[in-house]
C-alpha cells in the first residue's frame, strides 16, 4: 500500500460530529495487532450514534459504568456486549461530553486473512469474516478488555489509518439495523454500495411477551 494511504487519522478528525464523521470512515483502515499477529479491516459499513440527542444511542439516557467511554476523547474505542454473547466497537467521535460513536459495521479484511479465518472458521467465504458487528470483532479478536482504548495513539494495538476515502457517489444512506422506536427512522446508517462484505439491512422487530400460562 502507498504511504499515504498508512498514515493514521489524527485524533482532529474524530473531533467532528459525528454524521460528519461517520460517512467519512468508509473506505479507511482499522488495524488490531495482538501477540497472534495484525490483522487489517477496511471499512465498508458504518451506524452513527448521537449521544443524548438520539434515542437509539446508548448514552440517550446519560453516563453509566456501561457508556462511559462514549463521554471521553475522540479517537478511543467504546466496546460493548450485546444480546449476552456479542462484542461491538464503535468509535467516539465529538469533543468529551458529546457522547457520540460510530458503529463500525462491517468491512474486508485486507491483511492478515489467514488469522481472521483461524479466528472466524465457520464463514463460508473472505467477504463473510467481518460482515456484521459481531463477525467483525471476532474477525479482529476484540473483546470488552479492549473498550477505552486510544486508537489515536501507537502502541496501543489499534490504530485508524486514512486508507482510501470512499467517492461520495458510492456512498448509501438509510435506517440504522435493528434500531426502534423514535430512533427508527434516522438515515443513519452509512455504507459503500455493491460492496460483497456489507451486512444485510434487518429492521427492529419488537419483543413479544408471552401471555402467563393459566392457572
Amino acid at each position: 500500500m502507498a504511504a499515504d494511504v498508512r498514515r493514521p487519522l489524527p485524533r482532529s478528525f474524530f473531533v467532528r460530529p459525528v454524521l460528519t464523521v461517520a460517512p467519512d470512515l468508509l473506505g479507511r483502515l482499522l488495524v488490531r495487532d495482538t501477540d497472534a499477529g495484525r490483522t487489517v479491516l477496511r471499512i465498508t459499513e458504518v451506524e452513527a450514534y448521537d449521544g443524548t440527542n438520539d434515542p437509539g444511542s446508548h448514552a440517550f439516557r446519560g453516563q453509566t459504568p456501561r457508556n462511559s467511554t462514549m463521554f471521553g476523547a475522540a479517537g478511543h474505542l467504546y466496546v460493548y456486549f450485546t444480546y449476552g454473547m456479542h462484542h461491538c466497537v464503535n468509535v467516539v467521535c465529538s469533543p468529551p461530553g458529546k457522547a457520540s460513536a460510530v458503529l463500525v459495521r462491517a468491512g474486508e479484511i485486507v491483511e492478515g486473512l489467514p488469522l481472521a479465518r483461524d479466528r472466524r472458521p465457520n464463514a463460508r467465504r473472505d467477504t463473510e469474516l467481518a460482515q456484521g458487528p459481531a463477525r467483525l470483532t471476532v474477525a479482529l479478536g476484540i473483546g470488552r478488555a479492549d473498550d477505552g482504548v486510544d486508537a489515536c495513539t501507537a502502541g496501543t494495538g489499534f490504530r485508524l489509518l486514512r486508507g482510501t476515502p470512499a467517492a461520495a457517489d458510492t456512498v448509501r444512506t438509510g435506517p440504522r439495523t435493528g434500531v426502534g422506536g423514535d430512533g427508527a427512522g434516522h438515515p443513519w446508517r452509512f455504507h459503500i454500495a455493491d460492496d460483497p462484505t456489507v451486512s444485510p439491512y434487518r429492521a427492529h422487530v419488537p419483543r413479544t411477551r408471552r401471555a402467563p400460562h393459566s392457572p
